[in-house]
Protein backbone atom coordinates (compact mmCIF):
# COMPACT_ATOMS: atom_id res chain seq x y z
CA UNK A 1 0.00 0.00 0.00
CA UNK A 2 1.53 3.30 -1.10
CA UNK A 3 1.72 6.14 1.39
CA UNK A 4 -0.08 9.37 0.57
CA UNK A 5 0.32 12.89 1.84
CA UNK A 6 -2.71 14.64 3.29
CA UNK A 7 -2.84 16.77 0.12
CA UNK A 8 -3.50 13.75 -2.08
CA UNK A 9 -7.26 14.19 -1.66
CA UNK A 10 -6.97 17.84 -2.71
CA UNK A 11 -5.34 17.29 -6.10
CA UNK A 12 -6.08 13.63 -6.98
CA UNK A 13 -8.84 14.73 -9.36
CA UNK A 14 -7.06 17.74 -10.87
CA UNK A 15 -7.09 17.74 -14.68
CA UNK A 16 -4.09 15.96 -16.13
CA UNK A 17 -2.58 14.78 -12.86
CA UNK A 18 -0.29 11.75 -13.25
CA UNK A 19 0.51 9.89 -10.06
CA UNK A 20 3.47 7.54 -9.61
CA UNK A 21 5.16 5.41 -6.98
CA UNK A 22 8.03 7.52 -5.64
CA UNK A 23 9.92 5.61 -2.97
CA UNK A 24 6.71 4.15 -1.57
CA UNK A 25 4.72 7.39 -1.87
CA UNK A 26 1.93 8.02 -4.38
CA UNK A 27 2.89 11.46 -5.67
CA UNK A 28 2.25 13.55 -8.79
CA UNK A 29 4.98 13.45 -11.43
CA UNK A 30 3.14 16.19 -13.31
CA UNK A 31 -0.19 17.98 -13.62
CA UNK A 32 -2.05 19.38 -16.63
CA UNK A 33 0.69 21.81 -17.70
CA UNK A 34 3.16 18.93 -18.10
CA UNK A 35 6.75 18.84 -16.88
CA UNK A 36 8.02 21.50 -19.28
CA UNK A 37 5.04 23.79 -18.67
CA UNK A 38 5.49 23.47 -14.91
CA UNK A 39 9.25 24.02 -15.20
CA UNK A 40 8.76 27.22 -17.20
CA UNK A 41 6.05 28.48 -14.84
CA UNK A 42 8.53 28.28 -11.94
CA UNK A 43 11.28 29.98 -13.96
CA UNK A 44 9.01 32.81 -15.14
CA UNK A 45 6.13 33.06 -12.64
CA UNK A 46 5.51 30.62 -9.75
CA UNK A 47 4.60 27.03 -9.06
CA UNK A 48 3.17 25.09 -6.15
CA UNK A 49 4.64 21.76 -4.98
CA UNK A 50 3.42 19.19 -2.45
CA UNK A 51 6.59 18.09 -0.66
CA UNK A 52 4.89 16.74 2.44
CA UNK A 53 6.74 13.44 2.06
CA UNK A 54 9.89 15.15 3.36
CA UNK A 55 10.94 14.35 6.91
CA UNK A 56 11.15 16.51 10.04
CA UNK A 57 13.10 15.70 13.20
CA UNK A 58 13.26 17.92 16.29
CA UNK A 59 16.36 18.21 18.46
CA UNK A 60 16.01 19.96 21.82
CA UNK A 61 17.98 20.42 25.03
CA UNK A 62 21.17 21.95 26.42
CA UNK A 63 23.38 19.81 24.18
CA UNK A 64 21.33 20.29 21.00
CA UNK A 65 23.74 22.74 19.37
CA UNK A 66 26.87 20.76 20.19
CA UNK A 67 25.26 17.52 19.06
CA UNK A 68 24.08 18.82 15.69
CA UNK A 69 27.39 20.59 15.11
CA UNK A 70 29.15 17.25 15.58
CA UNK A 71 26.56 15.46 13.44
CA UNK A 72 26.84 17.62 10.28
CA UNK A 73 29.73 19.04 8.28
CA UNK A 74 28.63 22.69 8.24
CA UNK A 75 29.14 25.01 11.23
CA UNK A 76 25.90 25.07 13.21
CA UNK A 77 27.61 27.04 16.01
CA UNK A 78 27.79 30.01 13.62
CA UNK A 79 24.01 30.12 13.17
CA UNK A 80 21.70 32.65 14.77
CA UNK A 81 18.04 32.31 15.71
CA UNK A 82 15.57 31.93 12.82
CA UNK A 83 18.32 30.97 10.40
CA UNK A 84 18.36 27.89 8.11
CA UNK A 85 21.50 26.09 7.04
CA UNK A 86 22.19 23.44 4.40
CA UNK A 87 24.60 20.67 5.30
CA UNK A 88 25.67 17.15 4.42
CA UNK A 89 25.63 14.62 7.27
CA UNK A 90 28.42 12.04 6.99
CA UNK A 91 29.41 8.62 8.19
CA UNK A 92 32.87 8.28 9.81
CA UNK A 93 34.36 7.25 6.44
CA UNK A 94 33.21 10.50 4.78
CA UNK A 95 30.33 8.97 2.85
CA UNK A 96 27.03 10.81 3.10
CA UNK A 97 24.13 9.68 5.29
CA UNK A 98 21.95 12.45 3.86
CA UNK A 99 21.94 16.15 3.05
CA UNK A 100 19.52 18.20 5.09
CA UNK A 101 18.38 21.60 6.30
CA UNK A 102 18.96 22.76 9.88
CA UNK A 103 16.44 25.26 11.30
CA UNK A 104 17.58 27.04 14.45
CA UNK A 105 14.91 28.38 16.80
CA UNK A 106 17.44 28.85 19.61
CA UNK A 107 20.59 27.17 20.88
CA UNK A 108 18.41 24.57 22.59
CA UNK A 109 15.79 23.99 19.87
CA UNK A 110 16.35 22.88 16.26
CA UNK A 111 14.41 21.30 13.43
CA UNK A 112 16.12 19.03 10.90
CA UNK A 113 14.47 18.58 7.50
CA UNK A 114 15.61 15.37 5.79
CA UNK A 115 14.98 13.62 2.49
CA UNK A 116 11.83 11.51 2.25
CA UNK A 117 13.58 8.31 1.21
CA UNK A 118 15.93 8.58 4.19
CA UNK A 119 13.58 9.40 7.07
CA UNK A 120 13.80 6.08 8.89
CA UNK A 121 17.50 5.59 8.12
CA UNK A 122 18.33 9.14 9.23
CA UNK A 123 16.34 8.92 12.45
CA UNK A 124 17.99 5.63 13.36
CA UNK A 125 21.42 7.09 12.63
CA UNK A 126 20.71 10.29 14.58
CA UNK A 127 18.99 8.69 17.56
CA UNK A 128 20.82 5.35 17.94
CA UNK A 129 23.79 4.61 15.73
CA UNK A 130 26.21 7.55 15.79
CA UNK A 131 29.09 7.63 18.27
CA UNK A 132 27.91 10.75 20.12
CA UNK A 133 24.61 9.13 21.06
CA UNK A 134 26.33 5.87 21.99
CA UNK A 135 28.87 7.52 24.31
CA UNK A 136 27.36 10.73 25.64
CA UNK A 137 25.54 10.89 28.95
CA UNK A 138 23.97 14.26 27.98
CA UNK A 139 21.73 13.39 25.08
CA UNK A 140 19.35 15.91 23.48
CA UNK A 141 15.67 15.07 23.14
CA UNK A 142 14.94 13.73 19.65
CA UNK A 143 11.59 13.21 17.96
CA UNK A 144 10.59 12.22 14.45
CA UNK A 145 7.54 14.41 13.76
CA UNK A 146 7.37 13.65 10.02
CA UNK A 147 3.96 12.01 10.34
CA UNK A 148 2.41 15.18 11.78
CA UNK A 149 3.86 17.79 9.42
CA UNK A 150 3.08 18.81 5.84
CA UNK A 151 5.22 20.95 3.55
CA UNK A 152 4.36 23.04 0.50
CA UNK A 153 6.95 24.71 -1.72
CA UNK A 154 5.91 27.93 -3.46
CA UNK A 155 8.69 28.76 -5.93
CA UNK A 156 9.35 31.31 -8.65
CA UNK A 157 10.30 34.96 -9.24
CA UNK A 158 6.75 36.19 -8.53
CA UNK A 159 6.20 34.04 -5.44
CA UNK A 160 7.20 36.85 -3.08
CA UNK A 161 4.64 39.25 -4.58
CA UNK A 162 1.84 36.71 -4.23
CA UNK A 163 2.87 35.91 -0.67
CA UNK A 164 2.86 39.59 0.27
CA UNK A 165 -0.78 39.71 -0.78
CA UNK A 166 -1.69 36.65 1.27
CA UNK A 167 0.54 36.99 4.32
CA UNK A 168 1.45 40.68 4.49
CA UNK A 169 4.45 42.80 3.50
CA UNK A 170 6.56 41.37 6.33
CA UNK A 171 6.98 38.09 4.44
CA UNK A 172 9.23 39.90 1.97
CA UNK A 173 11.56 40.80 4.84
CA UNK A 174 12.45 37.15 5.45
CA UNK A 175 16.06 36.91 4.27
CA UNK A 176 17.39 34.07 2.15
CA UNK A 177 17.82 30.96 4.31
CA UNK A 178 15.87 32.43 7.22
CA UNK A 179 12.40 31.65 8.53
CA UNK A 180 9.51 32.82 10.68
CA UNK A 181 7.03 30.67 12.59
CA UNK A 182 4.51 33.36 13.56
CA UNK A 183 2.87 34.19 10.22
CA UNK A 184 -0.49 33.11 8.83
CA UNK A 185 -1.80 32.01 5.46
CA UNK A 186 -5.51 32.51 5.72
CA UNK A 187 -6.35 31.52 9.28
CA UNK A 188 -3.54 28.96 9.62
CA UNK A 189 -0.29 29.68 11.46
CA UNK A 190 2.65 28.28 9.49
CA UNK A 191 6.44 28.20 9.33
CA UNK A 192 7.67 30.11 6.27
CA UNK A 193 11.30 29.85 5.15
CA UNK A 194 13.03 31.60 2.24
CA UNK A 195 14.44 28.35 0.88
CA UNK A 196 13.79 26.01 -2.02
CA UNK A 197 15.07 23.40 -4.43
CA UNK A 198 14.56 25.08 -7.80
CA UNK A 199 17.25 27.75 -8.20
CA UNK A 200 14.56 30.44 -7.94
CA UNK A 201 13.38 32.72 -5.17
CA UNK A 202 10.49 31.41 -3.15
CA UNK A 203 9.35 29.81 0.06
CA UNK A 204 8.94 26.49 1.79
CA UNK A 205 5.93 26.38 4.09
CA UNK A 206 5.45 23.94 6.99
CA UNK A 207 2.21 23.31 8.81
CA UNK A 208 0.26 20.75 10.79
CA UNK A 209 -1.32 18.08 8.61
CA UNK A 210 -4.82 19.26 9.46
CA UNK A 211 -4.03 22.73 8.06
CA UNK A 212 -2.41 21.63 4.80
CA UNK A 213 -5.50 21.51 2.57
CA UNK A 214 -6.60 25.00 3.60
CA UNK A 215 -3.12 26.44 3.01
CA UNK A 216 -2.79 24.76 -0.41
CA UNK A 217 -6.24 25.93 -1.52
CA UNK A 218 -5.61 29.47 -0.33
CA UNK A 219 -2.34 29.66 -2.27
CA UNK A 220 -3.63 28.02 -5.42
CA UNK A 221 -7.09 29.56 -5.68
CA UNK A 222 -5.72 33.08 -5.19
CA UNK A 223 -3.01 32.76 -7.86
CA UNK A 224 -4.15 30.26 -10.50
CA UNK A 225 -5.75 32.98 -12.65
CA UNK A 226 -2.32 34.62 -12.86
CA UNK A 227 -0.60 31.56 -14.24
CA UNK A 228 0.53 29.76 -11.08
CA UNK A 229 0.35 26.00 -11.61
CA UNK A 230 0.62 22.91 -9.40
CA UNK A 231 3.90 21.13 -10.09
CA UNK A 232 5.04 17.54 -9.73
CA UNK A 233 8.22 15.59 -9.20
CA UNK A 234 9.24 15.84 -12.85
CA UNK A 235 9.63 19.63 -12.82
CA UNK A 236 11.13 19.50 -9.33
CA UNK A 237 13.91 17.32 -10.74
CA UNK A 238 14.58 19.31 -13.93
CA UNK A 239 14.62 22.57 -11.98
CA UNK A 240 17.10 21.35 -9.36
CA UNK A 241 19.21 19.70 -12.10
CA UNK A 242 19.61 22.90 -14.14
CA UNK A 243 20.73 24.67 -10.96
CA UNK A 244 23.13 21.83 -9.99
CA UNK A 245 21.39 21.18 -6.70
CA UNK A 246 22.36 17.69 -5.52
CA UNK A 247 19.89 14.84 -5.20
CA UNK A 248 20.63 12.21 -2.58
CA UNK A 249 21.17 8.83 -4.23
CA UNK A 250 22.63 10.54 -7.30
CA UNK A 251 25.16 13.31 -6.57
CA UNK A 252 25.49 12.27 -2.93
CA UNK A 253 25.55 8.71 -1.56
CA UNK A 254 27.28 6.67 1.11
CA UNK A 255 30.01 6.17 -1.51
CA UNK A 256 30.30 9.80 -2.69
CA UNK A 257 31.77 12.34 -0.27
CA UNK A 258 30.62 15.98 -0.18
CA UNK A 259 34.12 17.03 -1.32
CA UNK A 260 33.78 14.88 -4.43
CA UNK A 261 30.35 16.44 -5.04
CA UNK A 262 32.00 19.90 -4.99
CA UNK A 263 30.23 20.86 -1.77
CA UNK A 264 33.37 21.90 0.12
CA UNK A 265 31.72 25.24 0.98
CA UNK A 266 29.41 23.29 3.28
CA UNK A 267 32.22 21.25 4.87
CA UNK A 268 33.96 23.26 7.61
CA UNK A 269 37.17 21.33 8.15
CA UNK A 270 38.48 24.00 10.54
CA UNK A 271 35.69 23.54 13.10
CA UNK A 272 35.95 21.21 16.09
CA UNK A 273 35.56 17.48 15.57
CA UNK A 274 32.57 16.25 13.59
CA UNK A 275 31.53 12.89 12.23
CA UNK A 276 33.64 12.11 9.16
CA UNK A 277 36.14 14.93 9.70
CA UNK A 278 39.26 12.74 9.77
CA UNK A 279 38.28 10.98 6.55
CA UNK A 280 37.46 14.25 4.78
CA UNK A 281 40.67 15.94 5.96
CA UNK A 282 42.63 12.94 4.68
CA UNK A 283 40.77 13.06 1.37
CA UNK A 284 41.60 16.73 0.90
CA UNK A 285 45.25 16.35 1.90
CA UNK A 286 45.85 13.27 -0.24
CA UNK A 287 43.87 14.45 -3.24
CA UNK A 288 40.11 14.29 -3.74
CA UNK A 289 39.78 11.34 -6.13
CA UNK A 290 36.71 12.44 -8.13
CA UNK A 291 34.90 15.62 -9.09
CA UNK A 292 31.34 16.41 -10.13
CA UNK A 293 31.35 18.12 -13.53
CA UNK A 294 28.77 19.19 -16.08
CA UNK A 295 28.61 17.90 -19.65
CA UNK A 296 26.65 18.74 -22.79
CA UNK A 297 25.97 16.09 -25.41
CA UNK A 298 27.50 16.65 -28.85
CA UNK A 299 26.15 13.44 -30.36
CA UNK A 300 22.47 12.56 -30.09
CA UNK A 301 21.56 10.84 -26.84
CA UNK A 302 20.38 11.33 -23.26
CA UNK A 303 23.08 10.92 -20.55
CA UNK A 304 21.08 9.00 -17.96
CA UNK A 305 22.12 8.24 -14.38
CA UNK A 306 24.51 5.29 -14.18
CA UNK A 307 25.86 5.50 -17.72
CA UNK A 308 29.65 5.24 -17.80
CA UNK A 309 31.91 8.09 -18.91
CA UNK A 310 35.07 7.53 -20.98
CA UNK A 311 38.19 9.39 -22.11
CA UNK A 312 40.47 7.99 -24.81
CA UNK A 313 39.02 4.54 -24.34
CA UNK A 314 39.38 4.54 -20.55
CA UNK A 315 36.41 4.54 -18.19
CA UNK A 316 36.80 7.61 -15.95
CA UNK A 317 33.46 7.89 -14.17
CA UNK A 318 29.70 7.83 -14.53
CA UNK A 319 26.63 10.02 -14.97
CA UNK A 320 24.87 10.93 -11.72
CA UNK A 321 21.93 12.79 -13.33
CA UNK A 322 21.01 13.74 -16.88
CA UNK A 323 18.10 15.11 -18.89
CA UNK A 324 17.11 17.66 -21.51
CA UNK A 325 17.19 21.17 -20.08
CA UNK A 326 13.89 22.99 -20.73
CA UNK A 327 15.62 26.37 -20.39
CA UNK A 328 18.59 25.63 -22.65
CA UNK A 329 17.03 23.03 -24.96
CA UNK A 330 20.15 20.85 -24.64
CA UNK A 331 20.85 17.35 -23.39
CA UNK A 332 22.98 17.78 -20.28
CA UNK A 333 24.47 15.60 -17.58
CA UNK A 334 26.22 15.73 -14.24
CA UNK A 335 29.17 13.35 -14.26
CA UNK A 336 31.42 12.14 -11.44
CA UNK A 337 34.84 11.70 -13.01
CA UNK A 338 38.45 11.11 -11.95
CA UNK A 339 40.50 14.11 -10.91
CA UNK A 340 44.11 14.68 -11.83
CA UNK A 341 43.76 13.68 -15.48
CA UNK A 342 43.88 17.21 -16.86
CA UNK A 343 40.25 17.64 -17.83
CA UNK A 344 39.10 21.21 -18.33
CA UNK A 345 35.96 22.96 -19.52
CA UNK A 346 35.45 22.43 -23.24
CA UNK A 347 37.27 19.09 -23.37
CA UNK A 348 35.52 16.19 -25.07
CA UNK A 349 34.53 13.02 -23.23
CA UNK A 350 32.30 10.12 -24.21
CA UNK A 351 29.17 8.71 -22.58
CA UNK A 352 28.21 5.06 -23.14
CA UNK A 353 24.60 5.16 -24.37
CA UNK A 354 22.91 1.95 -25.55
CA UNK A 355 26.25 0.26 -26.09
CA UNK A 356 27.77 3.11 -28.10
CA UNK A 357 30.19 5.83 -27.02
CA UNK A 358 28.60 9.21 -27.72
CA UNK A 359 30.57 12.45 -27.73
CA UNK A 360 29.98 15.12 -25.10
CA UNK A 361 31.92 18.12 -23.82
CA UNK A 362 32.55 19.45 -20.34
CA UNK A 363 30.70 22.70 -19.57
CA UNK A 364 30.47 25.09 -16.65
CA UNK A 365 27.88 24.56 -13.95
CA UNK A 366 25.31 25.42 -12.79
CA UNK A 367 23.79 25.03 -16.24
CA UNK A 368 21.28 27.76 -15.40
CA UNK A 369 21.45 30.55 -12.85
CA UNK A 370 18.80 33.17 -12.20
CA UNK A 371 20.66 36.47 -12.29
Amino acid sequence: MLKRTVLYDVYKNYDGVKLIDFGGWELPVNFNAGIIGEHMAVRENAGLFDVSHMGEITVEGETAEAFINWLVTNDVAAMHDNQCMYSPMCYPDGGVVDDLLVYRYSSVKYLLVVNASNIEKDYTWISEENEWIKKSSLKPALENISGRMSQIAFQGPKAVDYMKELVGPEVADIKFFHFRDDLKIGSKTVIISRTGYTGEDGFEIYMANEDAADVWNTLYQSTRDRGVVPCGLGARDTLRFESKLPLYGHELTKDISPLEANLSYFVKLDKDDFCGKDALVSQKENGIPRSLRGCEMIDRGVPRAGYTVHLNGEEIGFVTSGTKSPMLNKFLGLVLVKRGIGLKTGDEIEVAINGKLKKAKLVKTPFYKNT
